[in-house]
């Protein structure tokens, strides 16, 4: 039971940290507010805060703070109704009207105005009728939740204890924080989708085979993130298929060569079919990181490739993410 108490106490803090980037959001809505500000706000490293508060809030940092602004101006817009609509906008930190009209309609189904002519629904028995015809829509005509509310936020919009914070259940992996070396390794870049590495996968296997740099004791073959997917549009993310090479080890063309910084790590091992690769990142990060006693640090992330899941008899991936670790 201690252990598990521990482990309360140490994803509460986590959550204290989500939560007070929230309210720091809330009040700041008037204003751009930049990935670095709302880090520090949360005390987290900066190219991780995005990833654990996706993991954390079930939604992207850009979704969350684009929706309150957008319930914050469909409350003003009923119960200021003196205030142009473009005020409203603007000071709901909306950079344009036009910004403005197209997220509305794309959240609420209606414009602005629309909205602002029939006013605040009925909360009473007899106006069931009228709340159906005033429910608003999402994109795709899908109700939303119950959290979307138009007298303000709703305070069970806030993390709690009870949250499922990962799709995939914490028995299917086991995570250690160890020492690892640094490696050097010879590199192919790829640009776009990481699902998609299976032709940077193959100019590296073209190159190193005919080498001899495959198959011999401690050699790994991995992939390094350089983006978060959470902020960095799908077309230009980067990332690095890898092999570890000796140093010294003459690289041309295409085939790069860096050293991966060794040091601390939370180390994870999964066997996962290969669209499961985004739930087992979601599930350290938001699973296990929180109950660890540790936060990811700065240095590179990257995914060790373990087996061949032609090999597999369900075709399955084993792998270790090595995420870099420092005490919380």
């Amino acid at each position: 039971m201690e252990g598990d108490a521990r482990k309360k106490a140490l994803r509460a803090e986590y959550v204290a940290r989500i939560n007070r980037v929230m309210d720091y959001i809330e009040r700041n809505l008037g204003r751009d507010i930049g990935l670095e500000e709302l880090a520090r706000v949360a005390n987290f490293s900066k190219f991780h805060f995005h990833r654990i508060f996706h993991a954390l809030a079930g939604e992207t940092l850009s979704d969350f703070i684009r929706r309150v602004r957008l319930e914050r101006a469909a409350a003003r817009l009923v119960d200021d109704s003196a205030t142009p609509v473009i005020v409203v906008a603007l000071d709901c930190g909306f950079s344009g009207p036009a910004v403005f009209a197209r997220a509305f309609r794309e959240r609420f189904g209606m414009s602005a105005s629309e909205w602002r002519r029939r006013g605040r629904p009925s909360r009473s028995k007899d106006s069931k009728a009228n709340r159906k015809e005033r429910q608003p829509f999402r994109k795709g005509g899908k109700e939303p939740g119950p959290s979307v509310r138009y007298d303000g936020f709703d305070p069970t919009d806030r993390i709690h204890e009870t949250r499922r914070y990962a799709k995939m259940d914490k028995k299917r992996f086991q995570a250690e924080v160890k020492e690892l070396p640094e490696l050097h390794v010879a590199y192919v870049r790829h640009i776009g989708p990481y699902q998609h590495l299976d032709t940077a996968f193959f100019k590296l296997m073209a190159w190193a085979g005919p080498r001899r740099l495959l198959g011999g004791p401690g050699t790994k073959l991995l992939a390094v993130y350089h983006d978060n997917p959470d902020i960095t549009e799908a077309d230009k993310l980067r990332s690095s298929v890898c092999v570890t090479i000796p140093e010294g080890t003459a690289v041309g063309g295409e085939i790069g060569k860096m050293t991966i910084p060794g040091g601390l790590f939370a180390v994870a091992r999964f066997e996962i079919d290969k669209s499961e690769f985004g739930d087992a990142w979601q599930a350290l990060m938001g699973g296990w990181f929180p109950e660890s006693g540790y936060q990811p640090d700065d240095r590179m992330c990257y995914e060790v490739y373990l087996n061949d899941p032609r090999e597999h008899p369900q075709g399955k991936f084993i792998i270790d993410i090595c995420e870099p670790a420092k005490p919380l």
